[in-house]
């Protein structure tokens, strides 16, 4: 991981001020690029595996071969992964667009554009530019900062950035929905996370309690009704993507909604994050650790 300025691709710089002032140039220039990004291919590599000599497939990006031979273009595409469809709409032939590059505009600061087929993020602080986790130095005030911020980050290891795209899919297809039904109490809350095949990756599960049934008797500063989070279960391999915060959140959306506005829960660990992250507060109250079964097995003091 580094700084996404130490690394420019030659071609990608030198060739992104020019563009085609055709049409057909200026449309093929991106779909090219977006097709290689989705293969993960610098231009170099992409010249190889085509045979088509790196600076022809630079001028056909950068839009200044308005009229690129068709022969070279199909090698071009069938290399990156695409198909080649002539006088059929996407929509018959099947043939879905390519998929957009989100930083196809962006620029370092010298003007050169940043490598297509990478993930380019802009560098707003510290936590958004990986070089800066190491050390922690994030947490610093911005004028005791040891170095300076790069105008954007991306990851050059290939591992890292299949993760990435894989976490960035997720995070946008999992659906989050509370589930009822005759087969659950009516205090009870349950809400689930899943992927479009149905697959359940998170769960929450919560109830309703009464404090004037809890403690025997009510009084004016207490709430009639309260949630108590049960529990908040995320699959290990999809942690760390913010399921369980959208979980928490739309408990406490739909809660809220229904006139509830406390709520109690026991964390440890990570889990005290993710629950002061969604507006919960630490009290200053321990509860009791309790254990059915053999005596001998543990002893508590």
């Amino acid at each position: 991981m580094t700084e996404a300025s130490d690394h420019i691709d030659e071609a990608d710089g030198a060739d992104g001020a020019d563009r085609a002032d055709g049409a057909d140039g200026a449309d093929l220039g991106p779909a090219l690029r977006a097709l290689r990004r989705r293969a993960d291919l610098s231009q170099r590599q992409l010249a190889e595996k085509s045979g088509v000599p790196q600076p022809t497939l630079a001028r056909i990006e950068s839009g200044r071969s308005a009229d690129p031979r068709f022969r070279t273009v199909e090698r071009l595409v069938r290399a990156a992964g695409g198909k080649v469809a002539i006088g059929v709409p996407p929509l018959i032939s099947g043939v879905s667009e390519p998929t957009p590059v989100p930083h196809d505009d962006m620029r370092d600061e010298a003007g050169r554009r940043y490598p297509a087929h990478l993930d380019v993020w802009p560098v707003h602080e510290p936590r958004d530019w990986p070089g800066a986790w190491w050390a922690e130095w994030y947490r610093l005030p911005p004028e005791r900062y040891p170095l300076p911020l790069p105008p954007a980050a991306y990851e050059l290891n290939r591992r890292y950035r299949d993760n990435r795209r894989w976490g960035a899919e997720v995070r946008r297809t999992t659906q989050v929905r509370r589930v009822t039904g005759s087969d659950l109490p009516a205090t009870c809350w349950r809400y689930v996370a899943e992927l479009p095949d149905g697959q359940l990756v998170g769960e929450l599960r919560a109830h309703e309690r009464s404090p004037f049934l809890e403690y025997g008797e009510w009084h004016p500063d207490q709430p009639e009704r309260e949630m108590v989070l049960d529990g908040v279960l995320v699959d290990a391999r999809y942690r760390r993507l913010g399921l369980g915060r959208r979980l928490v959140t739309a408990l406490v959306t739909e809660m809220r909604e229904a006139g509830i506005d406390d709520a109690a829960a026991i964390a440890e660990g990570s889990g005290i994050d993710l629950l002061r992250a969604c507006g919960f507060e630490i009290e200053a109250r321990r509860p009791a650790a309790l254990r059915l079964g053999h005596r001998g097995k543990r002893c508590f003091s």
